[in-house]
């Protein structure tokens, strides 16, 4: 395969598909984006190779990739899929003279300021503080977490995102149905992590532990997709109880984290779950339980909520700016 020097590969990769796109130059609009099942390929190396095979365009000389998994050091091993590798050991193999490996959701914090009017929905809240902190959560194959905290102003107004692993902090809940959910999980694993609950697999966890508090028996090989179709056509009421749930704690977990970087210009919600959900998720427990923190709530209200809706994934931007 030709080398193509000027040339950057960029990939989002999730536990469930990886994404890749590619750039002529640094500046360059990003185009011929493919995605691919992760499960079809028995590592990233392979499904990188396959991808610049289509792609018929040569070798890339420089390649940015974000990645579903805390990034620290040379060795990347994946939180919820298998594959694993050596960021050095890639860069020769590709041949490439630079490649950034970071976490998925630090790179989707990177596009946040370049989205679109057209590419946000408005969930609840109020106006956005101009040079103010953003915060990122968002439920896919995990549950994704970032934000982008500002420096200078201005001109010299910079962002600096945080690579944060805050969907394993523990999971909260406010009513007794929630708590009884809550502590089946956590006798399941050990730690009832917020994404036990609020993420694809989540959403059969919850729904296994509801039908465990039910008496009722547990369906073989339930998927996410299979729950959420059922909630939305009202065909099985406890799929439609998971889908409260999941909102609910998705709300809880998105208020503390608004609190916790002062987020006041906006809360975004990302992955790749919610724009499928967006008309329920409008309608669901998710605002009463992010402003619902006592004397603060008042201050979550002015916080914008934004649901991400974009027709490519702006990970991608981010990667590309991150490189």
């Amino acid at each position: 395969m030709s080398p193509n020097s000027n040339a950057i590969l960029l990939a989002d990769i999730g536990g469930t598909n990886a994404r890749f796109a590619w750039q002529s130059e640094a500046g360059a609009p990003i185009e011929a984006v493919c995605t691919y099942p992760c499960a079809e390929f028995a590592s990233l190396q392979l499904a990188i190779a396959a991808y610049l095979l289509e792609l018929g365009r040569g070798r890339p000389g420089q390649a940015a990739i974000g990645i579903a998994n805390p990034v620290s050091g040379d060795r990347v091993s994946m939180t919820n899929h298998h594959w694993s590798f050596s960021i050095e050991q890639m860069r020769q193999q590709l041949s490439l003279r630079r490649l950034v490996v970071m976490n998925d959701f630090t790179a989707l914090a990177l596009a946040l300021p370049d989205l679109g009017v057209d590419e946000k929905r408005l969930i609840c809240g109020g106006v956005p503080l101009p040079s103010a902190a953003m915060a990122l959560i968002g439920p896919g194959t995990g549950l994704g977490v970032s934000g982008l905290i500002p420096s200078g102003s201005g001109a010299d107004l910079r962002y600096q995102a945080l690579d944060s692993e805050g969907g394993h902090a523990t999971l909260c809940a406010s009513t007794p149905r929630e708590w009884a959910v809550l502590q089946c999980l956590q006798a399941r694993f050990g730690h009832a992590s917020a994404e036990r609950a609020v993420s694809g697999q989540g959403l059969v966890w919850v729904y296994e532990a509801l039908c465990s508090l039910d008496g009722a028996p547990i369906p073989i090989d339930l998927s996410a997709a299979q729950i959420s179709a059922a909630a939305l056509d009202h065909s099985d009421a406890r799929a439609d109880e998971t889908l409260q749930l999941f909102f609910a704690f998705l709300g809880a977990m998105a208020g503390n984290l608004a609190l916790t970087l002062g987020a006041r210009g906006g809360l975004y919600l990302g992955g790749g779950i919610l724009p499928r959900l967006a008309d329920r998720l409008a309608r669901s427990a998710f605002q009463s339980r992010f402003v619902g923190k006592g004397r603060f709530s008042d201050y979550l209200q002015t916080i914008p909520v934004y649901l991400i809706q974009t027709q490519e994934s702006p990970a991608l931007r981010g990667v590309a700016r991150a490189l």
